[in-house]
């Protein structure tokens, strides 16, 4: 027969003292569907102002020919420009990845490194754990929801952790803060 060993004999399990949670940025499906989606229809209104001015057809549907240049094709093309623009900017952010980052609390050195990715430059804000008072859950539905997680920093504003954008399932937001607030030993707003 086996012998189990009591909960006295086994050894305790090393405390971690580094946690790093990565923050997911503007690279996400969603914004290539929308990047694409404008893309393909400041393409179709570029093309119709062509076939308007040149007086061929250059779209497989409907015949933009047909269109007279002044007005119609030279609205055409200042929405195909705007949309042109609009899609540069949105594939540069894309390509970018602005907003990714990570959050690392090390026990060790006592201090926390939040960093994100910007346009031009990497952000990072270091903090002292010993000033953070308390991880809070902040949860806003209705027409502009808000779900994310914070913490609440002595001398400071709040210190927003999660990703910008879509909002992220109770369930999660809720684990991820207990875990944080258990790591730091603060407590646990907002829930």
């Amino acid at each position: 027969m086996a012998s189990v060993p009591s909960a006295q004999s086994a050894p305790a399990a090393a405390a971690p003292v580094v946690l790093e949670q990565e923050v997911l940025g503007s690279r996400r499906l969603s914004n290539v569907l929308v990047a694409a989606v404008v893309s393909a229809g400041g393409a179709g209104f570029l093309l119709t102002s062509l076939s308007s001015y040149l007086g061929r057809d250059l779209l497989p549907i409907g015949h933009p020919a047909a269109l007279v240049w002044v007005p119609q094709g030279l609205v055409m093309g200042l929405y195909g420009l705007a949309a042109a623009l609009l899609a540069t900017y949105l594939w540069a952010v894309i390509g970018i990845d602005v907003g990714a980052g990570s959050n690392r609390f090390d026990k060790a050195a006592g201090r926390l490194l939040v960093t994100r990715r910007g346009f031009r430059q990497l952000i990072q804000v270091e903090t002292p754990l010993k000033d953070i008072q308390a991880v809070k859950v902040e949860v806003r539905d209705g027409l502009n929801p808000r779900r994310r997680l914070a913490l609440r920093v002595q001398g400071r504003r709040d210190l927003p952790l999660t990703r910008v954008g879509e909002p992220i399932p109770l369930v999660d937001l809720e684990r991820e803060g207990a875990e944080l607030a258990r790591f730091l030993g603060v407590p646990l707003e907002g829930v």
